[in-house]
């Protein structure tokens, strides 16, 4: 596995972070002992960096898989919040579900443009203030917009950013691959640290998967990727292709062998929250029902968290 410092933050992760959204409820739903020993097995295979969110629920996960582990790992979280009582809540909340002092990176989620993060600034000025005394090491943002990036650009108290990248530029929210790329190169060559997600599109890139893993592992200022992995032969097949390796033709085979897709459960009241919720206007009523347009999901999940009837979920 390599390595890499992410921006000048001095933090150094491996190439392949452990997207842990796929194992928790938003996703495959996996049993706390079957996620948590996925997780395990990847670390035991050399990442060092775990992905998580307040929304994602999957801190009892990673909790669980570093019991008794003794090595450096790098947890990256994210929250909504954008007031100063929010971020607070935010930041106990994965200092104790994860049973860690600090927390290595913590994001605001989803930033849309600098308008946002001056909406959220309460926020960042309570997680700034907690990185004086120690509590967290670096704050960033995530986003699937190149104007996100640039937001970032524009504070340098934010150090780390978390972009939506892809070879088809699936789910950009305000431009395309090669747009962002020069967004990243930008924030890159201003010392942020960067480790993009989406790399096969919410598995929309599953056809093309080793076309699109080496585009954006050659893309310049990238450090890490983020891939949700919810099986051994996952990490397996990713782990050996980070590394330079042939994947094992088992695991490519298992990995091929189980696509992806948004289930709408029939008991579906159409209250539209999902529709309200999906940026990336995936979702949209029908009737009393909701429907997806699947050449826009990007099988992220978060549409089954505002779902008050738990109709939403990805197989």
């Amino acid at each position: 596995m390599e390595y890499r410092q992410l921006g000048q933050t001095g933090i150094e992760v491996s190439r392949l972070c452990f997207g842990a959204l796929t194992i928790g409820p938003l996703q495959a739903n996996l049993p706390l002992d079957r996620g948590a020993a996925v997780l395990r097995y990847a670390l035991e295979l050399g990442v060092n960096f775990i992905d998580t969110a307040q929304l994602y629920r999957t801190y009892p996960y990673i909790r669980q898989a570093l019991r008794g582990w003794d090595k450096p790992v790098v947890i990256a979280s994210k929250t909504y919040a954008y007031t100063r009582e929010g971020a607070a809540a935010a930041l106990e909340e994965a200092r104790r579900e994860l049973d860690r002092d600090v927390i290595d990176i913590f994001l605001l989620h989803e930033q849309e443009s600098i308008h946002t993060v001056r909406g959220h600034w309460e926020a960042v000025e309570y997680l700034l203030q907690a990185r004086e005394k120690g509590l967290i090491r670096e704050v960033g943002l995530s986003t699937h917009r190149i104007a996100g990036v640039e937001a970032a650009l524009a504070f340098p108290e934010l150090t780390v950013i978390h972009p939506l990248y892809n070879l088809a530029g699936i789910g950009i929210g305000d431009g395309d691959a090669a747009a962002m790329a020069e967004a990243i190169a930008r924030a890159a060559a201003a010392g942020k640290g960067i480790y993009s997600m989406k790399p096969l599109a919410g598995g929309n890139l599953l056809s093309r998967r080793e076309e699109a893993l080496q585009f954006v592992l050659s893309t310049p200022g990238i450090a890490a990727v983020a891939i949700g992995m919810q099986s051994e032969a996952e990490v397996e097949y990713n782990l050996a292709f980070f590394s330079g390796q042939t994947p094992p033709h088992e695991a490519a085979a298992r990995i091929s062998s189980q696509p992806r897709r948004l289930h709408i459960e029939d008991w579906c009241q159409g209250c539209g929250r999902c529709v309200e919720r999906c940026q990336q206007q995936a979702l949209y009523l029908q009737g009393e029902k909701v429907e997806v347009d699947r050449n826009k999901c990007l099988l992220c999940g978060y549409c089954s968290a505002v779902c008050p009837d738990f109709c939403l979920k990805i197989f």
